[in-house]
């Protein structure tokens, strides 16, 4: 069964940068399109945006437009979230998640712990 491991939070401040990975084992993370979500104190989930299995194609959410990119390097197992000019309002747990194909939230199979993004004004 596939599982996926995030890491790369931690704590930055404002204007900063991070790069978040997701690295899957078990399975070969091809077959999969991966989803990144975040969850901030006191709120709902929110999708990102996705990258397809192949990684030639990417979708972002309104939220994530202009500061966060979605990569990934199959060969090692990993899918990546660049996030630029981070500011407060993106302080959240931070997980991916994988499926078949791009999709709504609750339709994807597999998830990853998360991990903490913590952003200092």
């Amino acid at each position: 069964q596939l599982q996926l491991a995030e890491s790369g939070g931690g704590l930055v401040q404002s204007g900063g940068s991070l790069r978040l990975s997701c690295e899957g084992s078990g399975f070969s993370l091809d077959y999969y399109a991966i989803g990144w979500f975040r969850q901030a104190p006191g709120k709902e989930r929110e999708q990102v945006g996705c990258i397809s299995s192949s990684g030639d194609k990417t979708n972002y959410e309104d939220i994530a437009k202009g500061r966060f990119t979605i990569s990934r390097d199959n060969a090692a197992d990993t899918a990546y979230l660049q996030i630029n000019n981070l500011k407060p309002e993106d302080t959240a747990v931070y997980y991916c998640a994988a499926h078949g194909r791009c999709t709504i939230m609750k339709e994807y199979s597999f998830w990853g712990q998360g991990t903490q993004v913590t952003v200092s004004s």
